[in-house]
């Protein structure tokens, strides 16, 4: 991994938007649909490492169509939120954990691995350009998706000599303004996520793209989300299309199916294993099978089931379906433990409850 000494340059948008404009959509930004005035790029080559960091006005990236990417799907990408806290600083929640989570999907895509003061740099760096774009109030964020791409003009099977990184900002409204509600959840016994020894547990693009066929059927079936069973025995319950699951059992132990190579290493699903923890609950990562998750909430041996993600957070899962058959978890509502879980991390990630783990990186002071 290359460490070059991490020093951007800026460049100011001529064309922002106005204050006028920005509050307008700041009141009701949604998800994933408006983004801030600048981005942040670099680009790598074999001989010079990581290069040429600068904050520039956003606008279209522009490929040769023979760009590498479009034709062998070399590249990654991260999701992290930066949270405006009560007096006005802004902070993101464990980004080294997403930097060091960048360097293992890098090394699985054959791209170059960036060093940790770069990520948390060009964000920090992104941020305090786009300050403005913060926005406060309710479960508001300001989304970071840091990403890389093999950006050489080439046309064969080998990695890219030429890398861009770069890192886009986009304002999110809360996941849950209703306040939080329980999804239905689609078992695919078709299609797997990811197998034995692929990418599973890199965050590329292509996993998500092998996911939206069997997630199109899901919401045929009136489901939010698909679920995942193994490749192998088709057996193991694996993961949501981007979400990680838990099962909370009446012994008061809390259940994840273990990480496999197949499944993503979520820092959401990190930091709740440490919560349940602080909040006195057993904790257990094992292999989970679908029938257990059937019987289990048939039987009432498991009372509650969630999934978690960098978007929702935390988000309660009413009811498994499957062509045939249906499980209700609990009495369908989220459960005491969900909702507990998820208030205590958003707690934390607010600056409404102490950080007892170091979880918090100051990005603008107040």
């Amino acid at each position: 991994m290359t460490s070059n000494h991490f020093a951007s340059r800026f460049e100011p948008n001529p064309n922002a938007k106005t204050e006028g404009q920005r509050e307008a959509i700041l009141d009701n930004p949604g998800f994933g649909n408006h983004f801030t005035d600048h981005m942040f790029l670099a680009e790598w080559t074999p001989g010079t490492g990581w290069a040429d960091a600068r904050v520039v006005p956003y606008g279209p990236l522009m490929l040769d169509p023979a760009t590498a990417v479009l034709h062998y799907a070399q590249e990654i990408f991260e999701g992290l939120k930066a949270y405006v806290h009560e007096d006005g600083s802004i902070w993101s929640f464990r980004p080294e954990a997403n930097a060091e989570r960048m360097q293992r999907s890098a090394h699985r895509l054959a791209l170059p691995e960036l060093p940790t003061d770069w990520f948390l740099g060009s964000i920090r760096d992104l941020v305090t350009a786009d300050r403005a774009w913060a926005p406060s109030g309710g479960e508001k964020s300001l989304y970071l998706r840091p990403f890389m791409y093999a950006s050489e003009v080439f046309l064969g099977v080998r990695p890219s000599q030429h890398v861009t990184y770069a890192v886009i900002a986009s304002p999110a409204g809360a996941y849950f303004p209703g306040g939080v509600e329980a999804v239905s959840i689609w078992l695919s016994s078709e299609y797997s996520r990811a197998g034995t020894g692929g990418t599973g547990a890199a965050k590329c693009g292509g996993n998500y793209a092998a996911s939206l066929l069997p997630q199109q059927e899901a919401t045929q079936h009136g489901c939010a989300q698909v679920a995942f069973l193994d490749s192998t025995e088709h057996k193991w319950v694996e993961e949501l299309g981007g979400m990680n699951l838990f099962f909370v059992h009446s012994d008061g132990s809390i259940v994840t199916p273990e990480l496999s190579g197949s499944i993503l290493e979520g820092v959401t699903r990190d930091s709740i294993l440490q919560i349940a923890r602080d909040l006195g609950y057993d904790v257990v990562e094992r292999r989970v099978s679908i029938d257990e998750w059937r019987d289990g909430t048939a039987d009432g041996s498991i009372t509650e089931v969630f999934a978690c993600g960098t978007a929702a957070v935390v988000t309660p899962i009413s009811s498994l379906k499957w062509d045939g058959g249906e499980a209700v978890s609990g009495d369908g509502e989220a459960g005491k433990i969900t909702t507990d879980i998820r208030s205590a991390l958003v707690d934390i990630q607010y600056g409404r409850a102490a950080d007892r783990h170091g979880w918090l990186h100051q990005i603008v002071p107040a």
